[in-house]
Order: structure tokens, then C-alpha cells, then sequence
């Protein structure tokens, strides 16, 4: 399945929309999207992986190396998920603790706004 990427800013937060899979092949595309969002100032990064069919070590390698890089600008990096597949994955790598994880932007947007 062939990674999709689209982009938007409802501010303060940039989002990034994935749908398809996030593995080896398709992980070099989605880093180079998650890097040019923050070289272009964008450290409040929301990503969107509700359309994620599969998910390796190598995307949650993106994710990590992205919350590390908007970490150093004071910016925070926040998924958007409900797979239950997926949280999981978040939850026995421990990611679940490190990333703000939420079932949609409507709900990440009321936690900022509270």
C-alpha cells in the first residue's frame, strides 16, 4: 500500500495526515515530510496515522527522532489515533508514556484549550 501524506496548519499545530503503511520502504518519505514541517518552524506537529494499516519500528523511529528534534525547540509532537492495533504498539514499547496520544484533533484541541 502506498504511503500518503497531506498537509495542513489549523494553529498553533501543523498536521501531517498519513495514510497507507509506515515501514522501511515508505519510512524515508514520511521522515522527509516530518523534517522539512520542522525546518520550515513547525514544532507544535500534529500526526495523523488514523488511515495507518501497519506501522513498523522503523516509523516509530520517525516519530521518536521528530519528538526529539521539536523537543529541542520547545514544541511538542501529538498523534492522532484510535487503531487499537496500533496503541499497542504505542503501549509495549512504552510510547504511550511519550507521546501525547488522542482519538482525534477535536480532542487534542479541547486538552490545549482547557
Amino acid at each position: 500500500m502506498e504511503l500518503s501524506l497531506t498537509e495542513r496548519t489549523a494553529p498553533p499545530h501543523h498536521i501531517i495526515e498519513v495514510e497507507g503503511e509506515i515501514d522501511v520502504y515508505a519510512a524515508p518519505k514520511f521522515r522527509e515530510a516530518v523534517v522539512a514541517a520542522i525546518d520550515a518552524g513547525h514544532t507544535r506537529l500534529v500526526i495523523d496515522i488514523e488511515n495507518v494499516a501497519f506501522l513498523d519500528s522503523t516509523g516509530l523511529g520517525v516519530l521518536v527522532g521528530a519528538l526529539k528534534r521539536v523537543r529541542a525547540d520547545g514544541g511538542s509532537l501529538d498523534i492522532i489515533c484510535t487503531s487499537d492495533r496500533l496503541l499497542r504498539i504505542f503501549s509495549i514499547t512504552g510510547l504511550d508514556k511519550v507521546f501525547g496520544l488522542h482519538a482525534s484533533y477535536e480532542a487534542l484541541a479541547a486538552t490545549d484549550s482547557a
